[in-house]
């Protein structure tokens, strides 16, 4: 299943920069393994914003709610998740 999920971060200014450094280090190696794996489809930055918006391809809702529970950034994020579905106008792949 296809998801689109915008994360919008906010580190508390006072937070500890060995904290800040070893958590956004580990946020980095996660996403970069889903990436990998080819659950977390691409990553895109929103200008202006510590935010970004995310395409996860995973088995389900509950797969997905297992990765964005994990990620180290998830105390410090605000997350909206929308399920996508194909479009009937959309050329296939191979077509584009």
């Amino acid at each position: 299943m296809l998801y689109a999920v915008t994360m919008v971060v906010d580190l508390p200014r006072d937070l500890d920069e060995d904290v800040r450094t070893e958590t956004l280090a580990r946020e980095k190696a996660y996403s970069q393994d889903l990436q990998r794996a080819g659950q977390w489809v691409s990553i895109w930055r929103l200008p202006g914003q510590y935010a970004n918006l995310s395409i996860f391809d995973v088995a389900d809702h509950d797969r997905l709610h297992e990765i964005l529970w994990n990620l180290p950034l998830f105390p410090y994020m605000e997350i909206e998740v929308q399920p996508l579905a194909q479009h009937p106008s959309a050329l296939p792949a191979d077509q584009r």
